[in-house]
């Protein structure tokens, strides 16, 4: 799909500075940022996460704390911005504007409504936004990835895809808006059993749909499998060897016969049971379902190498370096696994945020330009 405003496509890519307007608890910011790693120091709840968050909106059009727009502007204000202003390599710039509306006086707009430019022009339609400014986020959160639910584990094959290519978050749409239909059509079937006979439309939809995104997953495992599995050896020092399975509810020669052989069931309970819907990632360690019989520390291994994959993968496929986003998850860390990660970010932007120096320092020396986040202001020690 072609995006239909001029976007510098360097090979490096980094936050030259930061614009905050009524966004969480900032009500006005501005700061600039060093091309190299930065340090947010602060205690919680002074706004450390709030600024990465606004970082991760304007990469990806959502946040990933919550799926409330709402929450993300001010109390007491009806509408908050973001300006991010990027450098790439021979000082071309990018700009990225993204601004909240909530309801007016009159109550004219319902919700919130978002609104993102690129160098002044509209995003009409969400994917286009994908590879304008690339992220890779680390959070507590992620570090649970391998222990959490299947839910995560198909956000992060989803969000990682749809980076590397912008189509695939179409296809995503189109799924999900069909999987919706068939699921109000199988509701409706309860009421009225002559509308059966149309539920073979939705059912070829969903096949080709879907089989289209489980060749795309499948593919992305294999190819961030072995990326992980470099990135595990060297955090193990070779004791234990990663693998990343995708396993897919169903596969596309038997999509069809398994909607079909479910259908009563489905009917029963007013939802589709087969699909990519249903999808996972199986992590293994040792040939042995990590999920189920791995420490907590191996879990966590596994995890970061899945995001140290995501970033060079990230590297091979666009050609470009992303930005990292590393939220309070270096005291989840030992120090083995912390002088590992910060060792891998060579060349990269960096932007850490910790509640003290010592949780960094503790166990590498890094070069770092230092702010102090407070109440909603951030200043550069």
């Amino acid at each position: 799909m072609q995006v239909s405003f001029l976007l510098c496509r360097s090979g490096v890519g980094m936050i030259n500075s930061v614009g905050l307007s009524n966004f969480r608890n900032y009500k006005e910011l501005s700061v600039t940022l060093s091309n190299g790693v930065n340090i947010l120091c602060g205690d919680n709840a002074q706004g450390k996460t709030n600024f990465l968050e606004a970082l991760y909106l304007c990469s990806t059009g959502r946040s990933q704390r919550t799926g409330s727009d709402r929450e993300m502007i001010r109390f007491g204000q009806r509408a908050a911005m973001i300006q991010v202003d990027l450098t790439g390599a021979g000082g071309c710039r990018d700009k990225i504007n993204l601004n909240l509306s909530a309801d007016d006086e009159k109550g004219r707009r319902k919700g919130v409504f978002k609104g993102i430019a690129v160098n002044g022009l509209a995003i009409k339609k969400l994917g286009e936004l994908f590879g304008v400014f690339l992220t890779v986020m680390f959070s507590p959160e992620d570090l649970s990835l391998v222990k959490s639910g299947p839910s995560e584990r198909r956000r992060f094959m989803d969000m990682e895809i749809c980076r590397l290519n912008a189509v695939y978050y179409y296809e995503l749409q189109q799924y999900y808006k069909i999987l919706r239909q068939r699921n109000n059509l199988l509701k409706s079937i309860k009421n009225n059993g002559k509308l059966r006979d149309t539920l073979f439309v939705w059912d070829e939809q969903m096949v080709m749909s879907g089989s289209e995104i489980i060749r795309r997953r499948a593919a992305f495992v294999e190819k961030i499998s072995g990326i992980a599995a470099r990135a595990h050896a060297s955090l193990t020092r070779g004791a234990e060897q990663l693998r990343l399975i995708y396993k897919p509810n169903v596969l596309p020669e038997d999509f069809a016969a398994k909607l079909k052989n479910g259908v009563e069931r489905d009917i029963l309970l007013g939802s589709t049971s087969a699909g990519i819907h249903k999808d996972d990632i199986i992590f293994m360690i040792n040939d042995e379902n990590a999920g189920l019989y791995a420490s907590q520390g191996q879990q966590r291994t596994a995890a970061l190498s899945a995001k140290l994959a995501e970033i060079e993968l990230i590297k091979q496929e666009k050609n470009r370096l992303p930005v990292l986003l590393l939220d309070d998850c270096l005291s989840e860390l030992d120090g083995g696994r912390q002088k590992h990660l910060l060792s891998s970010i060579g060349g990269l932007q960096t932007v850490i945020t910790c509640t003290g120096m010592e949780d960094i320092t503790r166990n590498v020396k890094i070069d770092a330009a230092v702010y102090r986040v407070k109440n909603g202001t951030i200043s550069r020690e």
